[in-house]
């Protein structure tokens, strides 16, 4: 199979691989990571954070959608992951070159956050929408259930809540994120006493977490976020995936964020969600109460951190741990590879 591929973050690449194994040998072309293959260029190289950061990439990102609406005629099938900012308008270029061609969306725009007007963008150039939220349906007028990846990919649960001893810090994975919660996260360290974790990406080499992350003395570190949960009966999380995960696997935690105020400020006044957390967002569309506390901006404060750290029930926390997977069902990979594999 030719198949041309719109992967631009970690963790699109990341729930892309198993689909990617289970097809065997496929001829791939587009924008991923550079262990599939060889990319027109490489997902790293569209690596953004926030609106102002979008603005650089613009150039890049029309010469590619050119470039790859022309390989559409060469290919069986386009799948396209999250990202929409820059798959919609690659979607409307492929089909505008290759109308015949099978468009895959997976993982498809939070029209349930903002922007609800792609809605019509997605159903008019995408073949098959799946995506891995159950409430989306309410607003996607053919969208398909396929279940959500991270219940393929995490590789155990945790079967009750336990004392353990650990507690696991996440500063996140991009610079602006690290350079704003690890200043609190040591001074956090230092007055929990606990053996303290600390997460860090698993690409990163001694010299960039040293510039990076400053003083880690005080953390045992790991660059295995399901091992670091799994250990820890507590964490720190900055927004994003490991909210989810850690949700998922049962270690209670508090979501820290802390933007770049002209993002943050942009953000809050198009989004109109209850929460930023994935967890506590599928707990509002169910109407149930939020999974786990939120602290951002000016709130993220080694008082509050403390405070919630202090005040989460674990054992309420696990039991809603386990709502939350009962409500998202089952993985997502089984019903990905029949799509991608339907002829």
């Amino acid at each position: 199979m030719k198949l041309l591929i719109s992967a631009l973050e970690p963790s699109a690449n990341l729930h892309v691989e198993p689909i990617l194994k289970a097809l065997g040998e496929c001829e791939l072309f587009g924008i991923f990571d550079e262990r599939f293959g060889k990319p027109l260029l490489p997902s790293r190289a569209f690596s953004i954070m926030g609106f102002v950061d979008a603005i650089s990439k613009i150039k890049k990102a029309k010469k590619a959608i050119k470039a790859m609406s022309l390989m559409s005629l060469h290919v069986d099938k386009v799948l396209l992951i999250d990202s929409p900012a820059f798959n919609l308008p690659l979607a409307k270029a492929i089909k505008e070159v290759n109308p015949n061609v099978e468009i895959i969306y997976y993982i498809l725009p939070q029209v349930w956050a903002w922007k609800a007007k792609r809605v019509a963008k997605v159903e008019k150039y995408c073949d098959i929408l799946a995506s891995i939220l159950p409430f989306e349906q309410r607003f996607y007028n053919k969208a398909i259930y396929v279940g959500h990846p991270l219940l393929d990919e995490i590789p155990s649960f945790k079967k009750s809540y336990e004392k353990t001893g650990y507690i696991a810090f996440l500063p996140g994975s991009r610079k602006s994120e690290i350079k704003a919660l690890m200043p609190l996260y040591r001074e956090l360290a230092q007055k929990i006493d606990k053996k303290n974790i600390l997460v860090i990406p698993s690409h990163l080499s001694d010299k960039e977490i040293e510039a990076l992350y400053g003083d880690i003395s005080g953390f045992i570190v790991s660059k295995n976020t399901y091992e670091a949960f799994l250990k820890s009966e507590f964490a720190f999380v900055c927004s994003g995936t490991a909210t989810l995960e850690a949700a998922l696997i049962g270690v209670p935690f508090v979501l820290a964020y802390k933007a770049k105020w002209l993002d943050y400020m942009i953000a809050k006044r198009f989004v109109k969600l209850l929460h930023v957390g994935l967890a506590n967002i599928i707990f509002d569309f169910e109407q149930l109460p939020p999974l786990h506390v939120e602290l951002l901006q000016h709130d993220v404060t080694v008082e509050n951190l403390i405070h919630a750290y202090e005040n989460t029930n674990p054992e309420v926390f696990f039991e809603a741990a386990l709502r939350l997977r009962a409500i998202l069902k089952h993985g997502s990979i089984e019903a990905m590879i029949k799509i991608m594999a339907a002829k």
